[in-house]
């Protein structure tokens, strides 16, 4: 019934198109709905849905939260009118399979409309695959060439098809990948009055090698349709660090970090339509996932070594009853039930000693249920009202070296309004309790060797509560042009950030809550066609978030802002097409941001410099697109400066400085893809 909401949505909007030009999109009967036709994104030659995506005008993507359940984790991209029945295959790997041939349009929802689960999200795509067809294949191979002489090579492959009433697909795809925030630099410490202490010169690298194997079955079963989706990945990433220390005596030191990841999901979706009004849907999801951590410190006099293993999983039950009584008014309700686990150890010696670590070995599991209602109502043909409330309760409990049981209880109601006084302006408004989730990881101790920081585990944690007001303008303007700004004001209960866990071995840094605060945003999105302004074929794209946050320092009492929250960010993507050089040429910019860190003996500052991509992509055939990319042509760098106060921030002094500044050089990218059939 979803899909068929958005269907008759599109049809309306499509006898509209063939009005207009080819490749204009076109706005349906409902002004909440915009329906974009292959004829749109043609010139710009995408290979693919994600690449349609990312030309979609006022739309910026979002991959959807790393939670635990399946309501709360939605991204805002639809497929044929539903999610994805998978968690840890991200949307963005699922729509990038998605070959730009099987796309019939992309609907662009705005504010809600009657009949379409807007999935918690203010606006979402829906992408409208053709049905019927033979095989497609992708192939993909690159090699990224690194500046320090590395190569990192990579191979997609790629491929769908049907036999009978049975669609699948499948994918398989593996190689190396460079972490870009490591490089070469200076290391500096100084003392209390700024006279230096130690001085090094730093050499560091990190590489991951990956396997991500996927594939889905679809077929139709009991009068509607199974999808049964599966997934296995293998990551093993490792980060070496080599300090040549100068002053005040010359040694070495050696860090080696590195983390091992094996997971596998098995999910399934049957969904089916009563008649053209009801429709069912019912998700199950399993999920395990390994992980171990080994970090090793090397110095000498000095010898340090941490290592983590962790085991999770989770279970995920889920049912949505959907209604759809007119053509104005739709009603939703469902149920979700979940299970989930962690456990993990934790090992730490320095100068082979052991050190007994609060939260070292801990089992943590969960029971989670909610029930779900939501309503949308096109009031007017210019207003749209949509209603919504979900009631979570859980069981946390822990065993180990910490025990402990709670329950949770939570209302979170929705309230949201579309209007659209003409067909090119629209004003959105949202009220929203919204509970974040525990995370697992917080219960249990951590360590970064080579930076020195011990983090302690605190399973006794409550999720951080914040009601959100959110009001959002959207103008669309010329062929193609438009742009979103987005005010947004948290209240928030039991922020979750950082404070003092005192115990008879010492004071550890740990997770905790810690109070009320509160957090506004600023949000523009831009999208602006440079052909009226003579630069035919060219766009400019532009997304910008400006953030301020106030909570109270446990440690010093102090009013300050909330920890690892980037106060800016910011991106520039520009393109312009060439069609007869069947070339595609522009640059993407990805802005520096600023992560600050609030622990009681320290303030940690990350600072990520502007990130510049150059690319050309060139169609020698209709099927064969290679991509020439210089990555990092302004030699981005991270630094990080760490401020610590000794006896806590708390006492009157002034802190050591532990500054690096690491480089990393530019990347050359060449990507050959090749596709097969229709």
């Amino acid at each position: 019934m979803f899909a068929a909401a958005l269907a008759a949505a599109a049809d309306g909007a499509a006898d509209d198109a063939q009005a207009s030009e080819p490749a204009a999109p076109a706005t349906a009967a409902a002004p909440a709905v915009i329906a974009y036709p292959p004829e749109f994104f043609a010139s710009f030659a995408p290979g693919n849905a994600f690449e349609m995506l990312a030309r979609l005008p006022g739309f910026a993507f979002n991959g959807g939260a790393e939670l635990r359940g399946f309501e709360g984790a939605a991204g805002n991209v639809l497929i044929d009118g539903e999610r994805p029945a998978s968690k840890s295959d991200d949307l963005e790997s699922i729509l990038r399979r998605i070959p730009f041939s099987q796309v019939e349009r992309i609907d662009l929802i705005r504010g809600g409309a009657p009949g379409i689960d807007m999935q918690g999200q203010s606006v979402i795509a829906n992408v409208a695959r053709k049905s019927g067809g033979g095989f497609r294949g992708l192939a993909a191979v690159s090699n990224n060439v690194v500046y320090d002489g590395r190569n990192a090579q990579a191979l997609r492959l790629e491929g769908s098809g049907k036999v009978g009433a049975v669609s699948w697909e499948a994918s398989v795809v593996g190689g190396e990948g460079i972490d870009d925030g490591a490089g070469d630099g200076p290391a500096l410490r100084l003392d209390a009055a700024g006279r230096p202490l130690e001085a090094a010169r730093l050499d560091t690298d990190g590489d991951v090698d990956n396997l991500n194997a996927t594939a889905a079955v679809e077929a139709p079963l009991a009068g509607g349709k199974l999808r049964v989706n599966g997934r296995l990945f293998s990551e093993v990433y490792a980060y070496d660090e080599e300090a040549w220390v100068t002053f005040p005596e010359r040694r070495v030191a050696f860090g080696h970090d590195e983390v091992d990841t094996e997971s596998l999901e098995l999910g399934g979706r049957w969904s089916r339509n009563f008649g053209t009004r009801t429709g069912l849907e019912l998700v199950a999801i399993q999920q395990t996932e390994q992980v171990t951590i080994a970090s090793n410190f090397d110095a000498p006099g000095e010898s340090v070594a941490f290592s983590r293993e962790s085991d999770l999983g989770e279970s995920i039950g889920r049912a949505k009853l959907s209604y759809r009584h007119s053509d104005k008014l739709s009603f939703e309700a469902g149920a979700e039930g979940a299970f989930n686990w962690l456990e993990g150890e934790t090992r730490l010696a320095v100068n082979g000693a052991p050190v007994d670590l609060p939260a070292a070995d801990v089992r943590v599991e969960e029971k989670r249920g909610e029930v779900f209602g939501k309503a949308v109502w096109l009031a007017h043909p210019k207003l749209t009202l949509e209603g919504g409330l979900r009631y979570e309760g859980s069981n946390i409990s822990s065993e180990g070296d910490v025990e402990l049981e709670k329950t949770l209880y939570f209302l979170k109601p929705r309230a949201a309004l579309s209007w659209a006084p003409s067909g090119a302006t629209q004003v959105r408004l949202r009220v929203e309790r919204v509970v974040g989730q525990l995370d697992f990881d917080d219960f249990v101790s951590s360590d970064s060797v080579n930076a020195s920081t011990l983090t302690a585990g605190n399973p006794d944690l409550n999720p951080e509560q914040e009601w959100v007001i959110e009001a959002a303008l959207e103008q669309r303007f010329w062929d193609g042009g438009a742009i979103v700004l987005t005010v947004r004001r948290s209240s928030l209960t039991d922020v979750i950030d950082r404070a003092p866990i005192r115990t008879p071995d010492g004071v550890f840094d740990a997770p905790a809550n810690i109070g009320d605060g509160t957090r506004e945003e600023l949000a523009v999105n831009l999208t602006l066609p440079l052909a009226t302004l003579g630069l035919k074929g060219a766009q400019l794209q532009a997304e910008s978030t400006w953030r301020r946050s106030e909570v109270t320092d446990p440690t010093t009492l102090q009013t300050r802002e909330i920890s690892g929250l980037r106060p800016l960010e910011w991106e520039l993507h520009f393109t312009h097409d060439l069609p007869r050089l069947n070339t595609t040429w522009g640059a993407n910019v990805f802005g520096s941001w600023r992560e600050t860190y609030y622990r009681f003996d320290e303030v940690d500052i990350v600072k990520l410099k502007t990130f510049v991509e150059l690319f050309a992509e060139v169609r020698p055939r209709s099927d064969v697109n290679v991509r020439l990319a210089l990555m990092n042509a302004g030699d981005r760098g991270q630094r990080r400066t760490r401020y610590v106060y000794a006896g806590g921030r708390d006492v009157v002094a002034a802190p050591e400085v532990f500054d690096r500044d690491l480089q990393f050089g530019r990347m050359f990218y060449v990507r050959v893809r090749k596709t097969f059939g229709g």
